[in-house]
């Protein structure tokens, strides 16, 4: 344990230290270590240090349901849906090996699900049904640049016909008529028919708009020498006549650069009692990284990611309707890195926090503000620390939600950058010109950090590391629980499992917190052997759990309306201070913008506790919540599942 806080902590294990000490000089080098780590576990297993600091405890699954999870949402039945895809393991994906688990932290089961696709980097969120509405993920890796081994890059297709539009199937031969370069297509294409322009006022003809498509080709050989340095225009073999002049390729530099992930159009709905995927109509654009919010209407906006030649998505986003399956493209376009943190306010406007996870230019959709997706309207919000260092960040809805305060966590300059900010960002939305502010300082820079809300309103910050993904044996076992109302760390036990790229954290309906993935670049200092991704679960048991009893919860019911009561049994009714209605978990790359926790008003009388939902439905939108009453000490019960229609 690497534990710098000083006071009454440092104090306790120095007592130890030197009694350990002692026993070193008598009996040498093994002793002094065996008598550190056996002193070490019994002061962390003390009931007073629990009480204090909590506790950590790490679950390792048997050998054949273990997988690289990527993704993790809490459902409604209390399991969670663990989501790997092929795990950034391109073996795995040249196999079409595909994994999802559902595990049961209560029974300690694990089931495999069958996975439709590849799921790796999609995008997730709660469906007011339940169902968790999944889109995106990966249709082929990346490729670095000292990996291309074939030249090749992005061809614009045209079609000029306006009479039919033109497939090409994968595979399709491409051939340069000034540089004499063949290159082929990686996918079929459909490139649509042009569209005839006409003059408003005559109704004269006046031209065709040829219609265009997007594909990557490769030289069929391998080598530099295959690369082209100019732009050209280039034949479809294959072709003749009309199509053959109507058809064509225009394509800038063909070269030996890297090539990105791209995505694919697939979306599923998750069912949490069947267990099983179900297919919903596709996006209209490709997405690898893309966030999926929720609207003021219940309905999804997908925002973001690449798309399935590599590139940005342009700002195309749109919206699925849980009523009809389907994806509408929104009235206007905003272009955001991948993952950005879009969240609901209670005006029904959506705040961007500047986190984001990674991919787009440094220099566009970054700054923070508040969207109006209707109107497109973007009001930047001023105060920023660490302007360049939101990449990796994490950011959470502080509760209770009502308040409408923000926390915005570390993060890293844009990319592969060694940079890291030890900044914390508070941001008050509901105050007259908001702005960001400064909140307590982290120890070490972080990028990914783990954030999790808890029941009696503090929230648990966690892992990530100083540099990118690791690198340099930088992961930061350390964990602090941040009390809102104080706007301050305290240090508690430090986690045992370092976490970095591909983790993320998920409060269970227990009030522990379980920890998921890692996927370090490398595995020493010295950056020189290849990282393992971290397959172990890591359960956080917070120090409100080791103060004696908790207060119970029983009955009530299943459904409650926004503005509408719902009476449940406690026998500690009279000890209960609050009750909070916390919506599920859906966490990723350091980006859950579901979690909230909304402050209930309640009354109790005798065994009796009657809470009642506040009206706002951007407060509180449709779907599943657990919800948690909290005595005195801050001891949460566990929590009762209810639904808001």
């Amino acid at each position: 344990m690497n534990d710098r806080t000083g006071g009454r902590r440092v104090r306790r294990l120095a007592i130890g230290t030197a009694a350990v000490l002692v026993l070193a000089g008598m009996n040498g080098p093994w002793v002094y270590r065996f008598g550190t780590e056996q002193y070490h576990q019994y002061t962390i297993d003390r009931p007073a240090y629990k009480a204090a600091n909590g506790h950590w405890d790490v679950i390792e699954f048997p050998k054949e349901y273990r997988q690289d999870t990527i993704h993790a949402v809490l459902l409604h039945t209390g399991k969670v849906l663990l989501v790997a895809g092929s795990g950034n393991d391109q073996d795995n994906f040249d196999a079409k090996i595909y994994d999802s688990r559902v595990w049961d932290p209560v029974k300690g089961t694990v089931e495999k699900v069958p996975t439709p696709a590849d799921l790796f980097c999609t995008g997730h969120t709660q469906l007011a049904d339940g169902d968790i509405l999944i889109a995106g993920g990966t249709k082929r890796y990346e490729k670095l640049k000292g990996d291309v081994k074939k030249a090749g890059g992005v061809m614009i297709l045209y079609n000029e016909n306006p009479d039919k539009p033109m497939t090409l199937p994968e595979g399709t031969r491409f051939t340069g008529r000034g540089n004499g370069r063949t290159f082929l297509s990686d996918d079929s294409v459909l490139i649509p028919r042009a569209t005839k322009v006409f003059d408003r006022k005559t109704g004269r003809f006046l031209r065709n708009n040829p219609g265009y498509a997007r594909v990557v080709v490769e030289a069929p050989k391998e080598g530099a020498r295959y690369a082209t340095g100019t732009q050209d225009n280039y034949r479809v073999a294959g072709l003749t006549g009309a199509d053959a002049r109507n058809t064509y390729g225009i394509a800038n530099k063909l070269g030996m650069d890297k090539r990105d992930f791209e995505g694919i159009r697939n979306a599923y709905e998750f069912d949490p009692v069947a267990e099983r995927y179900i297919k919903v109509d596709p996006m209209n654009e490709a997405r690898w990284y893309p966030t999926l919010t929720t609207l003021s209407d219940g309905k999804v906006l997908g925002v973001s990611g690449l798309d399935d030649i590599g590139q940005l998505v342009p700002g195309k986003n749109e919206v699925f309707d849980p009523a009809t399956k389907t994806w509408t493209y929104t009235a206007h376009r905003r272009q955001f890195p991948t993952y950005p943190a879009l969240f609901l306010l209670q005006d029904g406007r959506l705040f961007y926090s500047g986190s984001n996870a990674g991919y787009g230019p440094a220099d566009v959709g970054r700054d923070p503000g508040i969207w109006d997706v209707d109107t497109n309207r973007f009001t930047k919000l001023a105060g920023l620390g660490d302007p360049d260092r939101t990449e990796t960040s994490g950011t959470v809805l502080l509760p209770p939600a009502q308040d409408e305060k923000y926390l915005v966590v570390g993060g890293g300059g844009v990319g592969e950058s060694a940079l890291s900010s030890k900044r914390t960002r508070l941001i008050d939305l509901k105050a007259a010109g908001p702005r960001f502010v400064d909140g307590p300082r982290l120890e070490k820079g972080t990028r990914y950090p783990q954030i999790s809300v808890l029941p009696d309103d503090s929230v648990l910050v966690s892992g990530g590391s100083e540099d990118y993904r690791g690198r340099g044996d930088s992961d930061i076992l350390q964990a602090r629980l941040y009390d809102t109302a104080a706007n301050s760390f305290r240090r508690v036990a430090d986690p045992l499992v370092g976490r970095n790229y591909h983790s993320g954290s998920i409060l269970l309906p227990d009030g522990r917190v379980m920890f998921f993935g890692s996927n370090p670049l490398f595995a020493d200092r010295a950056d020189t052997r290849p990282g393992v991704f971290e397959q172990r679960i890591e359960i956080y048991t917070p120090p409100y759990l080791y103060r004696g009893p908790r207060p119970s919860l029983s009955g009530g019911p299943r459904t409650v309306a926004r503005g509408g009561t719902g009476t449940f049994t406690s026998r500690d009714a009279s000890a209960v201070r609050k009750v909070r209605l916390i919506r599920p978990s859906a966490t990723t790359h350091v980006t859950d913008v579901d979690q909230r926790s909304v402050a209930l008003d309640f009354t109790t009388s005798g065994d009796r506790l009657t809470v009642t939902v506040p009206e706002n439905r951007n407060l509180v939108p449709s779907g599943w919540y657990m919800v948690f009453a909290v005595d005195g000490r801050g001891t949460p019960s566990t929590a009762r599942w209810v639904k808001v229609p």
